[in-house]
C-alpha cells in the first residue's frame, strides 16, 4: 500500500467514517462572501475572526501541503427513549448528545496524527475541529467528503449531513481527491422549511436567525424567536430533518449517549446549581454556552409546551429575583400559561420591582395582556 492507502486503512481503524484529501492552496474564493458577512451583521460572532487565517491554510503550518479531512457520523435518532416521568422535557439536537464532539474529533485526528508518524519520517501537522481558522466545511468539499448543500452543511450520500467534520494540516505530499458529483440540485426543502427564513440558498445563511444561534444568544432571546424554538433548548435540526440525503440514514453512535441528558426534564433542569449542571452536563458540547442561557431556554420550553405545572416554579424564579433574564423570561411564559389571570398574579406582577429594562418591558407587556383579557 501506497502512504494514502495507508492513512484510509488507519482512519478506518480509528473509527473515522469517512476521509478525504486535498491541497493546502488557498481558499481565496470564500474571502468575499466571509467578508461580506461580517459586513452585513449576518456572522454569529462565534467565527474565527481572522480571515486571512481562515482561507490561508499555511498562515496555520508554514509547511502545509495537502490538508486531511475527516467526517465522524452521528445518529439522529436516540437509540432508547427516556423514561416517562411528571415532568415536560425539553431537547437537545443530535450533534450534542453524548460526549463533546470536539473531543471525540480531536481524539480521532491526534490518533491518525500519531499513526501518521509511525509511516513516515518528519511529519509536521496541525489539527483542527470547528474552532480553528479554517471554514471545515470548505475543506470537506474540496477534499470529496460531500458537497455543501443549501442549508450550508456537508452531505454526503453515505451519511447523509449528519457528520462531524475536522482536518489535519500537513506537509505530505499525496493525492488530492475530487469534489463529489452530485447535490442538492433542484431541491429547496430545507430552505422552505427554515422558520426563521435564515437560510440564504446558495449555502450561506443569516446566522443570527438561525435559531440554532438563538439559543446559544446572551440576554433575551427576540420575541419572533420564543415560539419557534418550541421545546428545542439548544441547537436546531429542522433543515437536516426535511434533507432528502437524511431520509433511511441512522448513524450509530459515537459514544455512549445518555437519554435523560439528550432530552432533558424542565423544571428539574431549572433547579439546577452551577456545579450540578457541570456535573451533568459538562461533557455535552451544548454546555459550552453556559447553564444560564439553556436555563432561558427551558422557561420558554416550558411555555411553548403549555406546561401549566410550571406555573409555581416560574413564579417562584420572579420572586427570587436572582437572574433578570430569567426573570423576565418567566414572566413572559406566565402570560403564555395564564390567559386570563386573576387579580392576585396580577398585583404580583405589578409588585415586581426592578431596575432591568427587560424586566420591566416583560412586566407591561404581561399587564397590557392581561387587561385585555378582561375586557
Amino acid at each position: 500500500m501506497n502512504l494514502k492507502e495507508q492513512i484510509i486503512a488507519l482512519s478506518k481503524e480509528i473509527g473515522i467514517s469517512k476521509i478525504g484529501f486535498t491541497t493546502a492552496d488557498d481558499f481565496a474564493y470564500l474571502e468575499k462572501s466571509l467578508r461580506a458577512a461580517v459586513e452585513e451583521g449576518r456572522t454569529s460572532g462565534f467565527e474565527h475572526k481572522n480571515i486571512e487565517e481562515r482561507i490561508q491554510p499555511k498562515l496555520s503550518l508554514a509547511s502545509a501541503k495537502t490538508i486531511i479531512s475527516i467526517a465522524v457520523a452521528y445518529p439522529r435518532r436516540l437509540p432508547q427513549k427516556p423514561q416517562k416521568t411528571q415532568y415536560k422535557r425539553g431537547k437537545i439536537t443530535p450533534n450534542s448528545w453524548g460526549l463533546d464532539y470536539h473531543y471525540i474529533l480531536q481524539d480521532k485526528l491526534e490518533r491518525l496524527a500519531r499513526g501518521i508518524e509511525e509511516l513516515t519520517a518528519n511529519f509536521e501537522y496541525k489539527g483542527m475541529v470547528d474552532t480553528g481558522a479554517l471554514v471545515d466545511t470548505a475543506v470537506a468539499r474540496r477534499a470529496g467528503i460531500g458537497f455543501i448543500g443549501k442549508n450550508g452543511l456537508v452531505i454526503s450520500k453515505e451519511f447523509g449531513s449528519y457528520m462531524f467534520l475536522g482536518e489535519l494540516i500537513t506537509n505530505l505530499e499525496i493525492e488530492p481527491d475530487q469534489p463529489v458529483d452530485y447535490d442538492c440540485g433542484d431541491c429547496n426543502r430545507c430552505v422552505t422549511a427554515c422558520p426563521t427564513s435564515c437560510l440564504i440558498g446558495d449555502g450561506t445563511m443569516n446566522a443570527r436567525r438561525c435559531l440554532s444561534f438563538q439559543t446559544q444568544d446572551k440576554g433575551m432571546m427576540d420575541l419572533e424567536f420564543r415560539k419557534k424554538i418550541k421545546t428545542v433548548i439548544y441547537g436546531c435540526d429542522i433543515c437536516q430533518i426535511c434533507c432528502p440525503y437524511n431520509k433511511g440514514i441512522d448513524s450509530p453512535p459515537v459514544v455512549d449517549i445518555d437519554p435523560d441528558l439528550a432530552e432533558p426534564e424542565l423544571i428539574p433542569f431549572l433547579e439546577l446549581s452551577n456545579g450540578q449542571f457541570k456535573e451533568k452536563f459538562g461533557m455535552i458540547a451544548g454546555s459550552w454556552r453556559g447553564k444560564n442561557i439553556l436555563q432561558r431556554n427551558a422557561i420558554i420550553a416550558l411555555a411553548n409546551a403549555n406546561d401549566k405545572s410550571s406555573i409555581p416554579k416560574l413564579v417562584e424564579i420572579i420572586d427570587k429575583k436572582q437572574n433578570p433574564i430569567h426573570m423576565a423570561t418567566a414572566i413572559w411564559a406566565l402570560s403564555q400559561l395564564v390567559k386570563q389571570p386573576n387579580e392576585e398574579l396580577i398585583s404580583f406582577i405589578e409588585d415586581i420591582t426592578s431596575d432591568h429594562p427587560d424586566v420591566l418591558a416583560e412586566r407591561e407587556a404581561f399587564l397590557t395582556l392581561a387587561k385585555k383579557s378582561q375586557v
